[in-house]
């Protein structure tokens, strides 16, 4: 194995990592507020639609992931073409994170002070606004910690590319280190995982203290 062999490897680990979080909050931020907002304490509650969407989002976040990435192979399938490679494996990445995202979006919106919430209903704020102004501004903290336990929850998951023919860290740690007992491989591909692992979690977390209004007024 080659340096370039290793940097083209971080390369599109990187890019299923990203990507696939990137689209897990795309669907997981309105799940998450339907969640948070349809409760029968929330800002629109309706019975109905939270349990609906807490019995689909509960569902999909107890199907263990490789049986998760078998039964979504129409849908990938139906999305991107073909059900093998790694923009399928962003699929099953997106349908399996996306729940776990919303429920943690739900979980910060729920560390919100409710005298906050409270207070711009009284002054007559909406609840588009209370939750673009109110909600999201005073969990972000929450929300980038979560951010960062999503982000390396996924980047945990991408070395079972190797299952459906993809790439990355992951498939190379398994395919050279495992399958063909090359032990250099599997161990330089497992610490550069490692590496970037720890990276993203530090990074997210520097940021959310930074964010956070009780550190810095201390």
């Amino acid at each position: 194995m080659t340096a370039a062999d290793y940097i083209q490897a971080i390369f599109i680990t990187l890019k299923v990592t990203v990507i696939s979080t990137l689209l897990a909050y795309l669907l997981g931020i309105p799940l998450g507020v339907l969640l948070y907002g349809t409760d029968k304490s929330g800002i629109f509650p309706n019975a109905p639609v939270n349990k609906a969407v807490g019995f689909v989002v509960n569902i999909i976040r107890s199907i263990p992931f490789v049986i998760l990435l078998v039964m979504t192979q129409p849908i990938a399938k139906l999305i991107v073409g073909k059900k093998i490679g790694d923009n399928a494996f962003i699929v099953y990445l997106v349908i399996a994170a996306a729940p776990f995202v919303a429920r943690m979006i739900e979980s910060s919106f729920r560390e919100v002070d409710r005298g906050v919430i409270e207070a711009a209903q009284s002054m007559g704020s909406n609840n588009f606004q209370i939750i673009t102004k109110v909600l999201i501004p005073e969990a972000k903290p929450s929300l980038i910690v979560g951010a960062a336990i999503a982000i390396t929850t996924i980047l945990g998951y991408t070395p079972m590319t190797y299952l459906i023919a993809g790439g990355g860290l992951g498939q190379m740690a398994i395919q050279y280190g495992l399958y063909r007992f090359d032990r250099k491989a599997m161990y330089i591909s497992s610490l550069l995982l490692i590496v970037l692992v720890q990276i993203m979690q530090e990074s997210l977390n520097f940021i959310a203290k930074k964010c956070d209004k009780r550190i810095r007024n201390k």
